[in-house]
């Protein structure tokens, strides 16, 4: 399986977003294959928990500006790792050091990586 066309359209608005507030590191991984609930992770990474939040916020209210609103949220309180579920796509925000602990990228390394236009 592949990515729909309406996950790789909220992961572009959910990539730029998270740019426009440095978010580092982005990664996309398709992981329409081994998951029934989601196409896409989007992966990001911010320098503190106050950066995590913010990206984490610049993200859902520009995925909510183009209709699509989250299915849940989770973490934004401690902006330490932000879940961001809005079906098709799913976003992780790290805080730097929690990314490299919980290391996602390692845990679905069998998933095709999407490239992001930045």
């Amino acid at each position: 399986m592949t990515a729909t066309d309406r996950a790789l359209e909220l992961l572009a608005i959910a990539a730029e977003a998270a740019d426009a507030k440095q978010a580092e590191n982005a990664v996309a991984l398709d992981v329409s294959g081994p998951l029934p609930f989601a196409d896409v992770f989007l992966i990001v990474s911010g320098r503190n928990e106050r950066q995590v939040s913010a990206i984490a916020s610049e993200i859902e209210d520009k995925l909510i500006e183009n209709g699509t609103k989250p299915l849940r949220r989770e973490g934004k309180s401690e902006g330490r790792w932000v879940l961001l579920d809005f079906g098709d796509l799913v976003v992780h925000v790290f805080h730097d050091d929690d990314r490299m602990f919980y290391a996602l990228e390692r845990l679905w390394s069998d998933c095709p990586a999407i490239p992001l236009g930045q």
